[in-house]
């Protein structure tokens, strides 16, 4: 196993999270920091200042640590076409050339479950990269996650206020089992040091069951302890808004980039993040990890103990 690991994406949520499992399973761990990152939250790790995007700040740091291991947790802020393949793939196809260069033994990646319907082009970024990863010279783990905590809490703080809860189509269209950053994290450690998720792409949930929209809702309610209103919004209207922007966009290029910021809800709008197997979306074939819930997640937010984390990714 190896013991020296260099950390990419560490100042994320999910890295951090991925920091402190890391440490807590007694590995020495460094992460590449970015100019103006605070580096508090990676307290213990080594840290190396350089930019993910940039192939001679991550020969550099490889250089330095010389890591037995790289777990990686970078990814596209935006989901921008441009900016995916910049980050989902370039930047992580340059980091995984550096570690092979020092003999670094292995690599885990931190994926997500989309990828296995590709209709956008930061899944194919996503894709193009795994596929690589897999042909390199060295052990890999691949961990396609589902939804996260924070991905799911955008609407806490509307309906906290009183405002509707909204809902695409009947609120059962998709289902998901949220997985925790802490979770998370603890299950890219176990990567490392667990044989059996070597070479191998490791989709992973929360504890279950799947969660539909209106599901999530029911939770706020449970919280909240009163009715909230519930807004149903057709997915009509995303196209009719996809249009539109794709229309205006090609006038205006910030609009282009709304047209795709808009694909991307209508694709979470739509599709359930659980194992597609057989045809369908299957919550009995997609595996659990961990034990923090989405609703305790809820109560920490309306408790305010914890900050709505969204950053780039918020919609609502």
């Amino acid at each position: 196993m190896a013991r020296n690991v260099l950390l990419l994406g560490g100042t994320g949520t999910i890295g951090r999270a991925t920091a402190q499992a890391l440490r807590a399973a007694g590995l020495e761990v460094s992460a590449l920091v970015r100019q103006g990152s605070d580096p508090a939250p990676l307290s213990g790790c080594r840290i190396i200042p350089g930019q993910a995007t940039d192939p001679a700040d991550l020969q550099a740091a490889m250089q330095a640590v010389r890591p037995g291991a790289v777990v990686s947790t970078l990814a596209s802020r935006s989901g921008d076409p441009t900016d995916a393949w910049a980050v989902d793939h370039a930047a992580q196809s340059a980091a995984l050339r550096a570690a092979i260069a020092v003999g670094a033994r292995h690599f885990v990646l931190l994926s997500a479950l989309c990828v296995q319907k590709p209709m956008l082009e930061f899944q194919r970024a996503k894709l193009a990269f795994e596929a690589e990863l897999m042909a390199a010279p060295l052990s890999w783990s691949i961990v396609r996650a589902t939804a996260y905590f924070k991905s799911l809490s955008g609407q806490v703080a509307r309906v906290q206020a009183g405002r509707p809860y909204l809902v695409f189509g009947d609120g059962r269209l998709t289902s998901c089992k949220p997985i925790s950053d802490r979770d998370l994290g603890r299950f890219l450690a176990l990567c490392l040091t667990d044989p059996d998720k070597r070479n191998r792409i490791l989709p992973v949930g929360g504890p279950g069951p799947a969660l539909t929209n209106l599901d999530q809702a029911r939770m706020l309610e449970r919280l909240l302890d009163r009715p909230i209103r519930i807004r149903h919004v057709p997915v009509a209207v995303m196209d009719a808004i996809i249009t539109s922007l794709t229309l205006a966009g090609r006038l205006a290029p910030k609009l282009a980039a709304k047209a795709q910021l808009a694909r991307i809800g209508r694709y979470y709008a739509t599709e359930s993040m659980l194992v597609w197997d057989g045809g369908r979306y299957d919550p009995d074939a997609t595996p659990e990890f961990g034990a923090d819930r989405l609703e305790d997640h809820y109560a920490a937010m309306l408790r305010g103990e914890v900050a709505d984390d969204r950053g780039a990714h918020a919609v609502f």
